[in-house]
């Protein structure tokens, strides 16, 4: 019979979750923001995550977030990008989500990293994946820059808040990842009913 979760883990897994559906938005963006965290001694990390907090790390996610947020805003590109950034969302997910879950059991760790982290970075990259795809349709790429920075926005608030209040930011990426999907299919259904 299986046990209630403990409440430390609930709130380590919803501040993976947050963290997780950041990545979705931004692959490296929420990385550098969880590495500042555990640098600055606010957020905990499993052992053996340490080096998240780590200068050449803090380096390495800085430099690859100005990257992948200036190559957003280049048209053809962006589109391009989400084909790459599906799978390194998912990889992102699934470690962040790993490196929050303390003293766990490896083989329960791993797979609520896999399911839970993994599933909600996978869930906001594909929302934003389809509403890109709309915005080309239905704007010629135009609508893609203003896209673009509220998926900036959105993985600034999400890791912060997850940071702060996971809770919140775990309801907060389920509520995203619904309303995205429901526009993006009602976008969709329209187009092909015209």
């Amino acid at each position: 019979m299986l046990e209630p979760m403990e409440p430390d883990l609930l709130l380590s897994l919803a501040l993976g979750i947050g963290l997780a559906a950041a990545t979705g938005f931004r692959v490296f963006l929420p990385l550098l923001i969880m590495g500042l965290a555990v640098k600055s001694g606010y957020m905990p990390v499993s052992a053996g995550f340490e080096w998240v907090a780590t200068m050449p790390a803090l380096l390495m996610f800085a430099i690859a977030a100005i990257v992948e947020i200036i190559a957003y805003y280049v048209p053809v590109l962006d589109n391009l990008l989400d084909g790459v950034a599906g799978p390194l969302a998912v990889g992102a997910g699934i470690a962040v989500t790993a490196s929050v879950l303390g003293d766990v059991p490896p083989m329960w760790k791993w797979t609520l990293a896999i399911i839970a982290g993994g599933g909600a970075a996978a869930a906001t990259q594909g929302a934003t994946t389809l509403l890109r795809g709309t915005s080309t349709v239905f704007t010629g790429g135009l609508g893609n820059p203003a896209l673009a920075t509220a998926e900036i926005l959105g993985a600034v608030l999400l890791s912060l808040l997850a940071i702060l209040l996971p809770y919140l930011a775990a309801l907060a990426a389920i509520i995203f990842i619904i309303i995205a999907w429901r526009i993006a299919i009602r976008a969709r259904r329209r187009k092909q009913s015209a």
